[in-house]
């Protein structure tokens, strides 16, 4: 029913006031220009920030422990199996977990105390890596037993993973978080510098379990870090506490509808299918190609390592020149140009000049798709968000490591990874089409400008689904604009929650559209309320500033019909 005409001009006229924002839901009136960019901080502006260095040191040392279980391991299997396959199956073990177990660990991460979770995990994951350095140390391992225990470490190592990048925005400020990315890249590159070496000269003069007893014990700083640590505490909710698969459902439906996640994600599964060729088979290429022992693949691995600390410093100036998009073209072209020499190699000095080449490639990739990744994500979906592209990062170096070895194993050794780099060159320019973020990141803090819906009545937060409608008047002149602005709201409404969406135009009123969105239920709406972010708003203001007055705002709730006929 239509309001009386006083009614409608006091409304518009009270609507032109600074208290526009209070009264309709999901509008406000148009913000103040952002000021102007700070100026760039430094690549290790991270370091400045205490938690933040001690954590990183001890997060080197771990993983130095990590690089010589990942070495011991591998070299370890080729002691029990020499089948290229076989060989390729540790790699599949320690990557698969990240595939099956990624996106639940990412709504973990987004539903308790990351802190704690990390905390546990830890714990656990060095009791297992003792147990596992016993069996070893006792003679009592077989491939199904080494392949076992490298699934269940990586298993807790997915559990983890999402939570452990989704802290990374509480130990530093926003403007130092690129440095935190890269500077965390670095110090893995530098672990893999020393653990392999050090796994080859253990393993010859120590045996084959110490490099997993070091394991064990490595993780003892980062415990000791996190325990110290104490964040500040999260925002608390009003509202009660998501399901594991509903906020799954609804990181995944983020993830399909966030352009910059989106390219990221694609970028990554054409980077990471081809370049997890060489991390399957380089075992097998120092055995039989290059008829090397434990230290020459212990070296191989380390010079890939220093191949991406050479990379780190190179990669501002390259970054400047080229921006992201072309740091990853540079990765993609230099792991394809690392695996035709690995491929041709039958000299320690020539797979040593391939190594470099490929940690050059792989952290120019790696450490961009991080950060792009990193960026794209508002904290409400963070740990989500970076599950899914863990999930897709591990679930192609699983699926392409077990290419691979299948390839090698029918083909031989130097077929398969000249084919793979064939592979990763012409993934270079497939992929170039889907663009990551050039300019300034976008404000993904919440703007927490929709007021609560008006209710006659107490509502159950499992009632829905729910259909809210937006009701906008636009001008004849006005009207192409508004149907080009109003596109992106689809993926905003969407991206918050939305499961559908629509823009009607009405029939018999040419200046009447109708917004709708459905959300599965009145709690998953209310949960979109806290989900718009300062960069959604700039887009609503934009489609409210081409209507003539704020849209009048409905929320339906499906009704409860009675039983029976």
């Amino acid at each position: 029913m239509p309001l009386p005409a006083p009614v409608i001009r006091m409304v518009r006229a009270f609507m032109t006031r600074k208290y526009t924002a209070r009264l309709t839901s999901p509008v406000t009136k148009p913000q103040a220009a952002a000021p102007a960019a700070a100026p760039a901080p430094s690549p290790w502006s991270a370091l400045r920030y205490p938690v933040f260095r001690w954590l990183w040191i001890a997060t080197v040392v771990s993983n130095v422990g990590g690089w010589m279980y990942s070495a011991a391991s591998g070299w370890l299997m080729t002691s029990l199996s020499a089948d290229p396959l076989i060989v390729s199956l540790v790699q599949v073990a320690t990557t698969l977990p990240l595939f099956l177990f990624g996106l639940p660990a990412g709504a973990l991460a987004d539903m308790v105390d990351r802190r704690r979770l990390i905390l546990a995990l830890e714990i656990l994951t060095s009791i297992f890596s003792a147990v596992f350095a016993l069996l070893i140390a006792l003679q009592y391992v077989n491939p199904q037993l080494l392949l076992f225990f490298t699934f269940l470490l990586g298993t807790l190592s997915a559990l983890e993973t999402p939570a452990w990048q989704a802290i990374v925005p509480q130990l530093v400020p926003k403007p130092a978080l690129a440095s935190a990315v890269a500077v965390n890249s670095l110090g893995v590159n530098i672990s893999r510098v020393i653990g392999p070496a050090l796994a080859g000269v253990l393993i010859l003069s120590a045996g084959i379990a110490m490099p997993f007893w070091l394991d064990a014990v490595s993780n003892a700083g980062v415990i000791a870090v996190i325990l110290w640590w104490r964040p500040a505490a999260r925002p608390a909710h009003a509202l009660p506490a998501e399901r594991l698969l509903s906020a799954i459902r609804i990181g995944v439906r983020y993830a399909r509808y966030d352009r910059q996640l989106r390219a990221t994600l694609i970028r990554a599964a054409g980077f990471f299918l081809f370049a997890s060729a060489y991390w399957a088979l380089l075992p097998v290429l120092a055995r039989t190609q290059l008829h090397g022992g434990p230290t020459l693949y212990g070296v191989l691995l380390g010079t890939i390592g220093a191949g991406s600390i050479a990379g780190a410093f190179a990669m501002p100036r390259i970054h400047r020149r080229l921006g992201p998009d072309g740091l990853v073209v540079c990765g993609g072209l230099a792991t394809a140009l690392a695996m035709m020499l690995f491929g041709l190699a039958r000299t320690a000095p020539l797979a040593v000049l391939a190594c470099l080449v490929a940690g050059f490639g792989w952290i120019c990739a790696l450490a961009t798709l991080n950060v792009s990744a990193q960026a794209a994500l508002p904290e409400w979906v963070r740990g989500r968000g970076l599950a899914i592209y863990v999930t897709v990062f591990f679930g192609t170096l699983s699926v392409g490591s077990l290419l691979w070895g299948f390839v090698a194993n029918r083909l031989g050794l130097p077929p398969a990874l000249l084919i793979a780099a064939a592979g990763a060159l012409v993934m270079v320019p497939l992929t170039q089409r889907w663009k990551l973020r050039s300019g300034p990141a976008a404000d993904l803090t919440p703007s927490m400008h929709w007021p609560e819906p008006v209710r006659a009545e107490s509502i159950e937060n499992d009632a829905g689904p729910v259909l809210v409608t937006l009701r906008y008047q636009v001008a004849a002149r006005n009207r192409a604009a508004f149907l080009k602005a109003v596109r992106p709201l689809e993926r905003q409404r969407r991206r918050g929650g939305a499961y559908a969406w629509a823009i009607f135009e009405d029939a018999a009123q040419a200046d009447v559209f109708l917004e709708i969105f459905l959300a599965d239920s009145w709690l998953e709406h209310l949960r979109q309320h806290e989900h718009v972010t300062q960069a959604d708003r700039a887009v609503q203001d934009r489609v409210i500033s081409l209507a003539e007055a704020p849209p009048h705002v409905t929320h339906l709730v499906a009704a409860q019909l009675p039983e029976g006929r």
